[in-house]
């Protein structure tokens, strides 16, 4: 075996360790939801943004935070609330008296991973404040432009819409949001156990950091070099562009959904251990991926198919490509 290649093993078999701990650690806190948790922290290795959208009191903030806990590094939480101000979140440039100039004072954006608690109780001009963060990892205050420290996540939780003091979340900021997860209601054995183990302490109180900042980012790498055939991107693109041509919905996914698919795919093909992505990664993520970035039309609502009924009818419907791996 070459040098090479024994690196890249030692490199894959460090990310299954610390992506077990870490999925491990959050368990210890959100009972019964293997699913979500997986999808958690594909997007962390993917670099993206999780949104995590349930009614109220079934975890989601409970994840975000241990999810944000696990890893030891700088991470803020902000609480949306309508009279949250967009420099609440960016920063704000104060006059400082002393060196008669003005300083920049960060606002809760600056810090590896930003907790948004009920990001859809806050006005749409606030919510827009975290576009430019998400995208470009930046914010720019009074023609100034700073840069954020990476990693930077942002892991949101919001309610449903028409749940009273909400704003809907705009179709700009849903699609900078790589996947959307939901918590549900836990099944009556998990609850048992939460109420055995939630009911005296908190057990975020107990929660250890199992990594830290600078693995996250070697691991961000390991999973930037997994293989994407040609086959498996052209497959990407037909089931994007399915969303676009469907009946069903008003409005497709964007080219920037291809790219978290194919993103949030080669992080899971790293979890499972393997070096190249496969199509059952992206049909896998589609949902979670697809599902929030479209919008369905008034005949599918009407028939009570949601986005994500539609996003599994055409990953069904789109052809599997013939070569599995090149």
């Amino acid at each position: 075996m070459s040098t090479t290649a024994t690196s890249s093993a030692m490199d894959f078999d460090e990310l299954t360790e610390v992506a077990g701990r870490v999925r491990r650690a959050i368990e210890t806190v959100i009972e019964g939801k293997p699913d979500v948790v997986e999808t958690a922290v594909t997007v962390l290795l993917a670099e993206g943004h999780l949104l995590i959208e349930d009614v109220p009191g079934v975890g989601k903030t409970m994840l975000a935070k241990a999810l944000a806990r696990s890893i030891d590094c700088t991470v803020r939480r902000i609480q949306f609330t309508p009279d949250l101000l967009p420099s609440d979140i960016t920063g704000v440039s104060v006059f400082n008296q002393e060196v008669r100039d003005f300083e920049f004072k960060p606002g809760a954006v600056f810090a590896n991973i930003v907790v948004g608690d009920e990001i859809n109780r806050a006005s749409p001009k606030t919510q827009a404040a975290l576009l430019e963060s998400m995208e470009e990892r930046q914010v720019t205050v009074d023609t100034t432009t700073y840069q954020l420290e990476a990693p930077f996540m942002v892991i949101a939780t919001q309610n449903p819409i028409e749940m009273e003091g909400t704003y809907p979340l705009p179709e700009a900021q849903r699609d900078r949001f790589m996947a959307r997860v939901s918590m549900g209601y836990p099944e009556p054995a998990a609850e048992l156990r939460m109420l055995d183990g939630h009911s005296a302490t908190d057990p975020l109180n107990n929660l250890q950091p199992v990594t830290d900042s600078q693995q996250v980012l070697r691991l961000v790498k390991t999973v930037q070099s997994v293989h994407v055939s040609e086959s498996v991107k052209e497959y990407a693109v037909a089931l994007v562009g399915a969303t676009r041509r469907s009946q069903e919905l008003r409005l497709g996914a964007s080219p920037r959904a291809t790219l978290h698919l194919i993103r949030a795919a080669r992080a899971a093909a790293a979890l499972d251990s393997r070096e190249f992505v496969l199509p059952d990664d992206l049909q896998e993520l589609a949902v979670p991926v697809l599902a929030h970035r479209v919008l369905p039309a008034a005949e599918a609502h009407l028939g009570g198919r949601g986005a994500s009924d539609i996003i599994t009818g055409l990953v069904a419907s789109v052809p599997l490509p013939r070569t599995r791996r090149d």
